[in-house]
């Protein structure tokens, strides 16, 4: 065998042998830097699926925080098991490749359709783009799609690829679905006060007899405080109309002239005759 040959065989197998390499990455090196995700590495040996999942050429793991997968951990091993292969998919996605899909729907395959069990596509998923965000759920007609991707963990194209994902995907057929928490209800804007009368003061004493003096449901006429009254001599302020008729009532009306000179006539005449008498 010439140099050139041998050379040939050797950049062949240098080459074989960092493909291996690369391909041997499995699911639990490549979370274990990320000890969020710990739960999810440990599950995957609970129920035998890591040496499933690193027999795989090409796959993407959507990925679940400890506390998003906790709503699913306490569920009987085969069907936690069953969930968990959902959350696998037999093809290679990272972040520049989601972005890169049309706003449509985009039928994914997963590890649990590989088993042969799956009924009605639940074991496909849907992966739908939105106003520039992407969720994902279950394949099946009308099941919701609700876990969003949040970010790329892993990539090792066109390996093995780790995704997160906002919650766990249950299709109809593999368990209870995951209970989404409702919205929080909108307050309603606070309904306007109702406006207040103004308070009317009630009236005093002098107010009342003014008001006893008008007629029924007529308003008592005050006069200008400035107009002048028949005789020349200016009116009364309204306000003093009730004092002066209460002042009129405790005063006595003092002797005109002529009563003056009665007096004084009656009283010469009593002196006269007392002086009769006394002469006598």
């Amino acid at each position: 065998m010439d140099l050139k040959a041998s050379s040939s065989l050797l950049c062949l197998a240098i080459l074989f042998g960092v493909s291996s390499i690369v391909s041997a990455v499995n699911i639990t090196r490549a979370l274990e830097k990320y000890p969020e995700f710990s739960t999810m590495v440990e599950l995957f040996g609970k129920t035998e699926l890591t040496p499933i999942i690193n027999k795989r050429q090409t796959i993407t793991v959507l990925a679940l925080s400890n506390d998003a997968i906790g709503s699913i951990s306490g569920r009987p091993e085969e069907e936690l098991k069953n969930v968990l292969m959902n959350h696998v998919v037999l093809d290679y996605f990272d972040e520049l490749k989601l972005k890169a899909l049309k706003d449509r729907s985009t039928l994914l395959t997963t590890l649990y359709q590989s088993t042969g069990l799956g009924q009605q596509q639940n074991g496909f998923l849907n992966c739908t783009k939105t106003n520039g965000k992407i969720y994902f759920g279950s394949g099946v007609k009308g099941a919701p799609q609700t876990a969003e991707y949040i970010t790329t963990v892993f990539r090792n194209p066109y390996n093995l690829s780790v995704i997160q994902i906002s919650m766990p995907i249950v299709a109809p057929g593999l368990g209870s679905p995951v209970q989404v928490p409702p919205p929080p209800p909108m307050t309603p804007p606070p309904s306007p006060s109702p406006k207040k009368a103004a308070a009317t003061p009630a009236p005093g004493p002098a107010e009342e007899e003014d008001y006893a003096d008008s007629p029924p449901g007529a308003a008592p006429e005050t006069a200008p405080a400035s107009a002048p009254s028949e005789d020349g001599s200016p009116a009364p302020a309204p306000g003093n109309a009730g004092k002066k008729k209460m002042a009129a009532a405790d005063e006595v009306e003092p002797p005109t002239s002529a009563s003056n000179t009665g007096l004084s006539f009656g009283a010469v005449l009593v002196l006269g005759l007392v002086a009769s008498f006394a002469g006598f």
